[in-house]
């Protein structure tokens, strides 16, 4: 893909916006950045990209602005419905994601990891098994570093580990995994895709231009990443908790075992006693990881070892404090419902939940049964606080906390010594926080501030 001498605009200076815009520019394009937020919020970037002689265009979208270029890349939070992309794509301008940008320059292999849940764990795991294994590794995506920022480092010899959204999945078109992994697919970004089977479609890009000499790692266990299994070319391997699979992992004997081929010999990888992270759901990102990095090449006992020392993805079911016997859990990235779920199903009852911040077109409803079996009180936070309210009415205690700050002091004011206060919010972080990371950091300070008082007057 030559780029020198064109005009690329990139719409949206998040995290990879930034990357690929800086990236452009190091390849000859004459490069324009187009964002709806004011200068003074981009106030951060914008000394990066004035130095490199990129042009900005903030507070807004100018209509002439997309129509002067010759290629459009789009970031991930900027949907394709925005009405000056939908008016330049009926012209017949080329616009592709940032994900699709890294994949025209990316060397070596890539083994991608989608899903409604369990993507930052896998993908960490994963990178880390393979760098176990002796295998020069790269590890970005949507979770820390931008796909187009590894494209430099990558090496004909490298495996390129990628956690991919949706939202990065859908301006795909030749982006193609080495070993895909779809871990599971419910309701999520219905705000975003408008519907479930096409948020499951977007998902789906991961494999698009998989042949049968590529692999495809699905989740047994869950309908909708089963489904699939009908729609690939590439040669599918399973992972199940519930169920042994003639290509992949499953649970046998309190053990995990894996196996390559239909027919083929058993390999005994680990027990399940030595993973240890919590939850179920913690043992399917395992089962995950290890079909998808024993085909790319990676030993039994490095996986082995890597498991049995790997620790919990921050703001992933992390365990912050322990305060006069209330253990505070951060489960920041529990952005969706079902996140929600798994994060309760880890802990038998006693929990005192905060859920909130923006709605995704979500159904809480489908919380009910596990909130009336293990939940004692939900504190609700941020814009969805009401609709939740509305949807979990009579079911459990309901405390109207509106902040974080709210939340954490009537939850610690009320949790008594063995049971658990846990933000798994149901939803996404950007009414009142940046990102989920940000939430999550506010959780632990604010945690960490309760610990520093030494003991915690009861309301």
């Amino acid at each position: 893909m030559e780029l020198k001498g064109k005009k690329v605009l990139v719409v949206g200076l998040g995290r990879s916006g930034l990357a690929a815009a800086l990236f452009l520019r190091r390849h000859g394009a004459q490069v324009t950045v187009s964002d709806v937020r004011s200068a003074e919020a981009l106030a951060s970037e914008l000394p990066a990209l004035l130095e490199e002689g990129i042009m900005v265009e903030a507070g807004g979208h100018g209509l002439l602005t997309f129509r002067r270029q010759d290629l459009i890349v789009v970031s991930p939070g900027v949907p394709l419905t925005t009405p000056e992309l939908v008016q330049v794509m009926k012209f017949g301008l080329p616009v592709i994601g940032e994900l699709e940008l890294a994949a025209r320059f990316l060397k070596g292999k890539v083994l991608a990891i989608t899903g409604s849940n369990g993507k930052t764990t896998t993908t960490t795991l994963a990178g880390e098994i393979l760098q176990a294994a002796g295998m020069t590794t790269l590890v970005g995506g949507n979770i820390g570093v931008p796909v187009v920022a590894l494209t430099e480092e990558s090496t004909e010899d490298s495996w390129a580990v990628l956690e991919v959204s949706s939202f990065q999945l859908e301006t795909t078109e030749s982006f193609h995994p080495q070993v895909a992994v779809i871990l599971n697919i419910t309701p999520d970004h219905l705000d975003r895709h408008g519907s479930f089977e096409n948020y499951a479609r977007a998902k789906e890009r991961i494999f698009s231009a998989q042949t049968s000499s590529d692999a495809l790692v699905l989740n047994a266990s869950n309908q909708r990443a089963a489904e699939s299994a009908k729609r690939t070319q590439a040669t599918v391997y399973w992972f199940s908790m519930e169920q042994s699979v003639q290509r992949g992992a499953w649970v046998e004997g309190g053990h995990i075992v894996f196996r390559r081929e239909p027919g083929g010999a058993v390999e005994n990888i680990l027990p399940l006693s030595t993973i240890p992270l919590k939850g179920e759901h913690n043992v399917e990102n395992v089962l995950a990881a290890v079909v998808a990095t024993r085909l790319a090449g990676a030993s039994v006992e490095a996986i082995r070892k890597t498991v049995k020392e790997f620790k919990a993805v921050e703001h992933r079911l992390e365990l912050v404090a322990t305060i006069l016997g209330v253990e505070y859990y951060n489960d920041s990235k529990a952005t969706n419902v079902d996140a929600t779920a798994k994060a309760i199903t880890a802990f038998p009852e006693g929990i005192h939940l905060i859920l909130g911040g923006k709605d995704k077109n979500s159904d809480y409803t489908t919380l009910i049964p596990l909130l009336k079996e293990r939940v004692k009180c939900v504190y609700t936070i941020g814009a969805a606080a009401e609709k939740i309210e509305q949807h979990l009415n009579h079911c459990v205690p309901l405390v109207h906390a509106e902040t974080m700050a709210n939340a954490v002091r009537e939850a610690a004011g009320a949790a008594e010594k063995g049971e658990i206060v846990l933000l798994a919010p149901a939803c996404s972080s950007f009414d009142q926080f940046e990102n989920y990371e940000h939430r999550g950091q506010v959780f632990k300070d604010l945690v960490t501030e309760l610990r520093s008082q030494g003991t915690w007057q009861r309301a």
